[in-house]
């Protein structure tokens, strides 16, 4: 869907005005609270199980593990396919694999088969629902767009994340993992009826690896999706370990107690609910690189802050401006790669981008316990600070003199 841009940001307003935006916002809203129930319920069932860090950390690593394997072939499915119905049986296959956990909870290597299971399934659905969301909305409502399910997936994280501890203490895994399959179920319902004014034009049959290789030679290829694609990759270097060891921080830098590691992301969640609300009156055309990279910069600032602070006040005004520019900078990020890439190749760009962001994930989770191990938290965060801070600065560069003309679609 075009429009001629207005000379005013859009609101929220204005997207919830078509009703398919707001078919694909409920089914996806509705899939984020089961996935918070079950993101919880799973952390604190495997850590019942094994008793270690290392054996949740494995389910992290089972959920990396599919977007490592699959991401380019699902970019190609998603392309080939109507995306509507990929989305549907993504669902439908995840629910089943959400019912088995009610009935498997205890056995431990099941929940790792299953937890890989679910993984594949998102492999296949987010490429799938963040290209056919400009099919619902205007150019320039794309900012507004993705703020009302960025901010949506905020706030059911903040609400129900301790909900969902509380259910698990009072019950078991049993009630969060079948809130997660009826969520799959009832996204799968109201995506049915879900119409895309356009459907994906035929891919050049090249073969399945030929057309997966080439929506990766795409984001080297393309000026514009090379630098997102280093700023990507960069900044999942840095996030993935600075995420992660947040408690290292808050016990061993900040000397809080338990209770102060959930104020820390108590500031994040604030912040990063505020992050598109404060977009979609700010911003018109995303694709300006203040706008797309300005938050990698203030993130490797609140990195440096962090690392030298012991302040509680401070580290809690830092990390809220974290979560702003966390929030803001996926928005825009995902704007500028919805409108500069042509319909029928965005499901391989986006699933190209979801591969390096897992790969760089994994290979800071792994480098940044050896770091803080060696040398100490400290060296984490400045690590993290100085990722952040080059990859705003080659992604500015990269962005700045670029115009708004699309990659070719001969793949």
């Amino acid at each position: 869907m075009t429009r001629i841009p207005g000379q005013r940001p859009v609101g929220l307003r204005a997207v919830f005005a078509h009703p398919g935006y707001r078919r694909l916002w409920v089914a996806r809203t509705a899939s984020q609270w089961g996935d918070v129930f079950a993101t919880v319920a799973l952390a604190l069932l495997v850590f019942d199980l094994t008793g270690s860090a290392l054996g949740v950390s494995a389910v992290v690593v089972a959920e990396i593990l599919p977007v490592l394997l699959f991401a380019a072939l699902a970019g190609t499915l998603v392309d080939r396919l109507p995306r509507v119905a990929v989305m549907v049986g993504s669902d439908l296959f995840r629910a089943v694999l959400a019912i088995a956990l009610v009935f498997l909870a205890g056995n431990l290597a099941a929940i790792y088969v299953i937890a890989f299971g679910l993984s594949t399934g998102a492999v296949l659905f987010n490429p799938a629902a963040n290209s056919a969301l400009p099919a619902l909305v205007g150019d320039d409502e794309l900012i507004a767009a993705n703020s009302g399910i960025w901010t949506a997936a905020v706030l059911s994280q903040i609400a129900l994340a301790p909900v969902a501890g509380i259910t698990y203490a009072a019950l078991g895994p049993g009630p969060a993992f079948g809130i997660n399959a009826a969520s799959f179920l009832a996204s799968a319902a109201v995506l049915t009826r879900l119409r895309l004014p356009t459907s994906p034009a035929p891919t050049a049959r090249g073969g399945w690896l030929a057309d997966a290789l080439a929506g990766l030679r795409l984001l080297t290829g393309d000026r514009v999706l090379r630098a997102l694609a280093v700023g990507q990759l960069l900044a999942a270097l840095s996030a993935g370990a600075t995420s992660a060891l947040l408690v290292v921080l808050a016990r061993d830098h900040l000397r809080l107690p338990p209770s102060g590691y959930g104020l820390l992301l108590g500031a994040i969640g604030i912040g990063a609910a505020l992050g598109p609300l404060v977009l979609t009156r700010l911003v018109r055309d995303p694709r300006r690189p203040a706008w797309v990279f300005g938050p990698y910069l203030l993130r490797g600032v609140v990195d440096l802050v962090l690392g030298v602070v012991t302040a509680l006040p401070v580290a809690l005004l830092a990390l809220a401006a974290y979560g702003l520019g966390t929030s803001s900078g996926a928005v825009t990020f995902n704007s500028v790669l919805q409108s500069h890439t042509p319909e029928p190749i965005r499901g391989r760009v986006f699933a190209g981008f979801d591969m390096l962001w897992q790969l760089g994930r994994l290979l800071s989770l792994l480098l940044g316990g050896a770091l803080a191990a060696a040398i100490g938290i400290q060296a984490v965060y400045y690590f993290g600070a100085a990722l952040l801070i080059l990859a705003a600065a080659i992604g500015c560069a990269g962005l700045r003199g670029t115009d708004r003309s699309r990659p070719t679609t001969g793949l």
